[in-house]
């Protein structure tokens, strides 16, 4: 069985309201996309019918808790939306548990930009080399490419706790990322900036993760500890977790469903091979996830009989 793809056994239950189409969430990052688009077809393979809704990362919550959307499949607990913690405490969406991808984030930058910043990976060159990161907007100041602003400010948040002197300037979108990322690459001009794997970008590109302290426990609870003894978070990101939600009578309505989900699987190398086909060689993301699921039609038949079956 594939590993992407593991199971445990389920009693046999009911497929539910299957007149009803399952709306699924499609959040702003390709990776989202196809952890969404491979647990949909696999609901389609189990005979229901799916829809895929556009929705902000923050947002969707709003929605989920009313049950105007159904699923999202990829949260991380290290941007977690303050708008999920309110849903959740409230009763309205459900953790259904690990989407299995091993993950990390932090600051990246081109390899080329050691030659520019000769302290690199060290967190303390940044504020020796600061000038020349920066643009003509953020000067003196250097400039941090942050997430796009839906997504939270995680780069801006940590550089002012540890007193990093840059200027954040949130991206418009994943693809503005990469853009970035290209352009410094191909230029060789200045670029530090908040990122994540698995994405298939650092396959393909020479970059290196700034050496910041360890995000540990201590870090975010304790303000004593780290190089600014007024605030927490002056420290990496914390391990990340990446999990599923559904809407809290999601598996009252499909039951099957709602056990094929909580125990589907996406491998990182997996996702990351799909990313680079569609974002890289542009193959369309459907043909993408029916190959995948082709190749992996026997995990995905058993996934699906596990909640269909005794």
């Amino acid at each position: 069985m594939s590993a992407s793809l593991a199971c445990t056994p389920a009693m046999a239950l009911e497929m539910g309201a299957t007149d009803k189409a399952i709306k699924l969430a499609i959040n702003e990052w390709t990776g989202q996309h196809l952890s969404t688009r491979v647990a949909g077809a696999i609901l389609e393979r189990a005979g229901y019918s799916i829809e895929y809704v556009t929705a902000g990362y923050g947002p969707q919550f709003i929605a989920l808790g009313e049950g105007d959307l159904h699923a999202t499949m990829e949260i991380w607990t290290s941007n977690a939306p303050g708008q999920f913690a309110e849903a959740e405490s409230a009763g309205k969406v459900v953790d259904i548990g690990d989407l299995g991808l091993a993950a990390r984030e932090g600051v990246l930058y081109p390899v080329h930009m050691k030659e520019v910043c000769p302290g690199l990976p060290d967190w303390e060159a940044l504020n020796a080399c600061a000038t020349k990161f920066a643009s003509v907007e953020t000067l003196p100041k250097g400039r941090l490419l942050d997430y796009p602003a839906d997504w939270g400010s995680p780069g801006k948040d940590r550089f002012e706790a540890m007193g990093i002197d840059f200027t954040a300037v949130p991206a418009g979108s994943e693809g503005a990322l990469i853009t970035e990322l290209e352009a410094s690459i191909a230029k060789k001009s200045p670029l530090v900036m908040t990122f994540w794997q698995p994405h298939w970008a650092l396959a393909e590109y020479e970059t290196e993760w700034v050496a910041l302290p360890a995000g540990t426990d201590d870090c975010y609870n304790d303000p004593s500890w780290g190089v600014n003894k007024t605030a927490t978070g002056d420290c990496d990101f914390s391990p990340t977790r990446i999990f599923k939600v559904t809407w809290s009578g999601f598996s009252d309505t499909w039951p099957a469903a709602g056990d094929i989900l909580a125990n589907y699987k996406m491998d990182a190398g997996d996702q990351q091979q799909m990313m680079a086909a569609v974002d890289s060689r542009g193959e369309d993301i459907n043909a993408v996830v029916a190959a995948y699921i082709d190749a992996n039609a026997a995990s995905v038949d058993t996934l699906i009989n596990a909640a269909k079956s005794r």
